[in-house]
């Protein structure tokens, strides 16, 4: 039987600022009568991630997602509500508990720029207290899994997105954490870098048995990686449960994307799914995800196809359909 690894309960996250008007006499008056401005983060959450579990963590931006991961890694201090991860409180911030995790955010680099990722490496060895054996031999896998053997000698700033993110998911899996917070691995990264990734965290998350959150605006991410969803927003749970449960419930469309070589009717295009814009012979449509396989191949026989691409429905359209079926 799997044991909890993570565990919230009430989890509550308040910011508090100033609102300042613009000019010098409404500066003056705001601060002798200042007006505080509360912001709810994060809105007494609560769950439990057991050991092994790989979590997809979704909302839309200012859902209170990076808040809630800063929160259970220690970087801060929530306003109420417990959490317990690996059996400490993280807020704490006791070393033991430091080095047995790992927090990855895709727009924040923990390399330093002008030297080798093995540089940074070196010193990632010092600061886990890693044994010489271990790390070598740890860092021998990644390097291999990651086909980075040839490329962590090379200056970070010198590489490109996606070897430097493979660069940063090594440092951080040195040490090898029994939890790992991902928020945004893929952001910006192009398709065949994403797989890779995808692939790596993949074989990581079975073969370690590692506790993995990932936050993603991606869909293909959660889609191949996470049994299970969390959807947070404005601070709020709106939706926990299985991925497979998420899509028959809620995301139970498909987008298909058109570049036409020639103009086409929108009454034409109407007989093939529901027309979320049409310009310029640029088409998306919006289809049953059970019918998806057989419009497209309707489409590519009956319409003047350059390019066709197949996607998701956005991250803020799927949130508003929960949010709406909540409220009914």
């Amino acid at each position: 039987m799997n044991k909890n690894i993570i565990q919230v309960k009430g989890l509550k996250k308040t910011f508090f600022s100033f609102k300042k008007s613009g000019g010098i006499m409404a500066s003056v008056k705001d601060f002798f009568n200042r007006q505080v401005v509360v912001t709810e983060a994060v809105k007494e959450i609560s769950f439990d991630i057991e050991e092994g579990e790989f979590v997809g963590f979704l909302g839309p931006n200012g859902a209170g997602k990076t808040t809630t991961l800063k929160m259970l890694t220690g970087i801060l201090t929530p306003t109420g509500g417990e959490a317990t991860v690996l059996g400490h409180v993280p807020w704490k911030r006791k070393n033991e508990y430091k080095k047995q995790f790992s927090l990855i955010m895709g727009q924040k680099n923990q390399l330093w720029w002008d030297l080798p990722p093995m540089d940074s490496y070196e010193l990632f060895k010092h600061m886990y207290e890693i044994p010489e054996k271990q790390y070598k031999k740890t860092l021998d896998m990644l390097t291999e899994l990651m086909g980075m053997e040839d490329l962590v000698n090379i200056p970070t700033r010198k590489m490109s997105l996606g070897q430097r993110m493979k660069a940063e998911l090594i440092g951080a899996l040195l040490h090898s954490p029994k939890v790992l917070f991902l928020d945004e691995p893929t952001i910006g990264l192009d398709v065949i870098a994403q797989k890779t990734i995808r692939d790596f965290l993949k074989q990581y998350n079975k073969e370690t048995k590692a506790t993995i959150i990932l936050t993603s605006h991606y869909m293909e991410d959660i889609r191949q990686l996470a049994k299970r969803v969390i959807i947070i927003d404005h601070g709020a749970i709106l939706y926990d449960g299985s991925y497979k449960k998420l899509t028959e419930n809620f995301a139970n469309e498909k987008m298909i994307d058109l570049s036409l070589s020639k103009e086409v009717s929108k009454s034409e295009i109407k007989s093939f799914g529901k027309v979320i814009s049409c310009h310029d012979g640029k088409v998306t449509l919006s289809v049953p995800r059970k019918d998806s396989n057989k419009v497209i191949t309707d489409i590519m026989n009956k319409l003047p196809v350059e390019d066709i691409s197949v996607h998701e429905k956005p991250m803020e359209d799927l949130i508003a359909d929960i949010f709406t079926r909540k409220h009914v």
